[in-house]
């Protein structure tokens, strides 16, 4: 029976899950199995999904590949659709079958476009192309996309396809990719950490709105921050005599080492101490009054950030904080983390004190919903807009030549949104 295309629809089962979750692996494997199976590759597009699952589609001249993947289910499903018999669709199936590791999988041959029940007819093509135009085979354009999402909102970047540093730590999966709009970005756990475009203003916010206001600056401890953009920052301050920073990944410190380097420019600084290890642990074997400032530079409240959000931390940095100390935090998106947004500023005024814990915002357009939260508290220390010296912000900003800090940011960062002030004071 003469038809049109090949449609073969296939299931691929108990695959290596890692590879189900892992955009790039496939996207190559698609686009290898379509040249194995003598296609001619046009196009391929094909998106990530936080935490689980890859879609995708390889745009051949004789028709598509597609794929859409469950690693929580060790599952995919394929689509190979060939047209022609220059391409052998088999070939593919064969080839995607070890990339992905499946033990085994299950397929059924389609005839699409039966020739003997259709008619043709006549289509002059000549007026519309030349011979020279149908020989031209396109480009082949990559699109694969990176998407950080939860089951309500998304975001997606568009990445070169090639993964730059890729690891599974033993605490959490830790990749570099290279972005077209944002440059490198590191993520963990399928999640974005930070972007060479604007990682300038969380690290900025989150170290500069403290260390303004702080009236004594010299023993400062980072919890987290393998990136090492808020070391960065702290370290434009003279005053500092010595930056502790536990990091619980080698690998994220190691991966920012190596590509990050606009970021990480700091991280062998002799005023540096870097500790690899459990950042409360450590808090919670430290001297008591040991630190001016502390910077809790975690993750979402996942994985081993999750002790970050703790009464227990929280207590042991009051404890650890000298008289007149602070504390900064990122305190996750208002509208993206709303419950852990209002219940880590309620746990910070239980331990420090009503008036002690001030929160404010900054915009970070690769954030989940793009608006960010910090807060800021003191054991009876500087208030950070009571306190806080505009001039001398303003010098040291132009000095460093800071991109999104400055005096004006630092005062309107505390001017709360009324939806934010009523979610903060708990009303409804």
């Amino acid at each position: 029976m003469s038809a049109l295309g090949r449609h073969i629809l296939v299931e691929f089962f108990q695959c290596d899950p890692d590879i189900m979750n892992d955009v790039t692996v496939i996207e190559q494997s698609m686009v290898n199995a379509s040249v194995d199976a003598g296609a001619t590759v046009i196009n391929s597009t094909f998106h990530h999904f936080s935490p689980y699952g890859v879609s995708g589609v390889v745009v051949i001249q004789e028709s598509h590949l597609a794929i859409h993947t469950w690693p929580e289910f060790r599952y995919a499903a394929v689509d190979i659709f060939t047209c022609g018999d220059t391409v052998n669709p088999w070939h593919a199936y064969d080839k995607l079958k070890a990339a992905f590791k499946a033990s085994h999988g299950s397929s059924m041959e389609i005839k699409r476009g039966q020739i003997d029940l259709l008619e043709r007819v006549s289509i002059e093509v000549a007026d519309l192309r030349d011979d020279a135009e149908r020989q031209i085979i396109p480009k082949f354009k990559r699109d694969v996309w990176f998407t950080d999402k939860d089951e309500n909102i998304a975001l997606s970047l568009r990445h070169n396809g090639n993964v730059l540093f890729r690891e599974k730590s033993p605490y959490q999966h830790v990749q570099i990719l290279d972005t077209f709009a944002f440059g490198k970005m590191l993520t963990i756990d399928n999640m974005v950490m930070c972007t060479e475009r604007d990682e300038f203003i969380y690290h900025e916010m989150l170290v500069h709105v403290a260390a303004q206001v702080q009236k004594q600056l010299k023993k400062v401890l980072v919890i987290g921050g393998g990136d090492g953009g808020t070391v960065r920052e702290v370290l434009r301050y003279p005053s500092v005599e010595s930056v502790t920073m536990v990091e619980i990944d080698e690998a994220v410190v190691r991966a920012s080492r190596e590509h990050l380097s606009s970021i990480s420019l700091e991280l062998d600084n002799p005023k540096l101490n870097l500790i690899i290890g459990d950042g409360i642990k450590y808090l919670r074997e430290a001297d008591d009054e040991s630190f001016d400032l502390i910077i809790v530079d975690g993750s979402d409240p996942v994985g081993p950030a999750e002790g970050l959000f703790g009464r227990s931390f929280y207590t042991d940095v009051y404890r650890c904080l000298k008289p007149g100390g602070a504390v900064s935090l990122q305190s996750e998106g208002p509208l993206f983390s709303s419950k852990a947004f209002v219940e880590l500023h309620q746990m910070l005024k239980s331990i420090f004190g009503e008036s002690q814990v001030n929160c404010f915002l900054a915009h970070i357009s690769t954030y989940p919903t793009g608006m960010w939260s910090f807060n800021h508290a003191t054991k009876d220390g500087a208030h950070p807009i009571h306190d806080f010296d505009q001039d001398q912000a303003t010098a040291f900003a132009d000095q460093h030549k800071l991109k999104y800090y400055n005096a004006g940011i630092h005062q309107a960062a505390f001017a709360l949104p009324t939806f934010v002030q009523t979610m903060l004071n708990g009303k409804s």
